[in-house]
């Protein structure tokens, strides 16, 4: 009679138990209120008494593999995503060209931290959302469709899609992002002084400069800080995907829990509501009609 236990029926209801085990155990660890940690530092190589290498999660999914950073060579959608910087950059730069107009029509153009574990983030960095938890920020897309239209023609597995920016000379500090079954991507739009390495993330142990153009993926449930050495913003898209090792039930079962969260009354035991409610949830994640989209 518990939410959690109503969200547990309907994942049992649409999926059956045998495929999602996984996503059942995180579920339950969920709310039970239990916290992963785990040492992923190079044995021999490493002092864990030093090392920053743990992963610390709270949104817990057994057996995926973990990486600091991931070769996109193995992730076709980088690739793609990476052949619109230009588009994405021209664009980027043209609307946030006029603050005034951005910040009259949009929706919480450069907000903070959201939520108490995001302020991790600092006071130097804010974001302007195109997507979350599956769902289009259709008065976002409007302003930056071509944006859009990239990341959705892509095929980028992303649950969440955002611009991001830094400000000058300040810095995010360590922490860890607690969810196991998303990596974090970056497609790297304004670098200052780009490339001669000012602009840096580290990932456990292992750190890299961004450099305008890449797209970079790595895992943000190790422990990672960052750090805008220059007088000028830093600015980037960023991604959460879903981990690869994700069966696509699995994503979709992750996804109903971020339905159910959105709109709980797809947990409802009257049929008509839950129909009422599906009806509405499909009715937010579907990717907007954007006037600029075939531009």
């Amino acid at each position: 009679h518990t939410f959690a236990g109503q969200v547990e029926r309907v994942l049992l209801d649409k999926y059956g138990e045998s495929e999602i085990q996984r996503v059942l155990e995180s579920w339950r660890l969920l709310d039970l209120e239990y916290e992963h940690c785990a040492f992923f530092g190079k044995e021999g190589e490493v002092d864990p008494q030093t090392s920053n290498c743990y992963q610390y999660a709270h949104s817990y999914v057994p057996g995926l593999s973990v990486t600091p950073f991931w070769d996109t060579k193995n992730l076709p959608w980088a690739e793609k995503l990476a052949k619109s910087y230009k588009t994405i950059r021209k664009e980027f730069d043209s609307v946030t060209s006029d603050m005034a107009h951005l910040t009259k029509t949009g929706n919480n153009i450069w907000a903070g931290a959201l939520t108490e574990e995001a302020g991790g983030y600092g006071q130097g960095w804010s974001t302007l959302v195109l997507k979350d938890r599956g769902i289009w920020d259709e008065t976002n897309c409007s302003l930056f469709p071509k944006t859009a239209q990239a990341v959705y023609k892509a095929g980028v597995p992303a649950t969440e899609v955002f611009f991001a920016s830094m400000k000058p000379n300040s810095s995010i500090k360590l922490h860890s992002d607690f969810t196991i079954f998303v990596l974090t991507s970056h497609l790297v739009l304004v670098i200052p002084e780009n490339g001669k390495n000012k602009c840096r993330l580290t990932i456990g142990d292992e750190t890299r400069q961004w450099i305008e153009g890449e797209v970079s993926v790595f895992d943000t449930s190790l422990m990672h800080d960052a750090i805008n050495e220059s007088n000028e913003t830093r600015y980037i898209l960023m991604m959460r995907v879903w981990h690869p090792d994700l069966t696509e039930k699995e994503r979709n079962a992750l996804q109903t829990i971020y339905d159910c969260l959105e709109v709980p009354e797809l947990t409802s035991s009257d049929e008509a509501t839950r129909v009422a409610a599906q009806q509405k949830i499909d009715s937010m994640r579907t990717f907007p009609q954007l006037q600029s989209s075939s531009s």
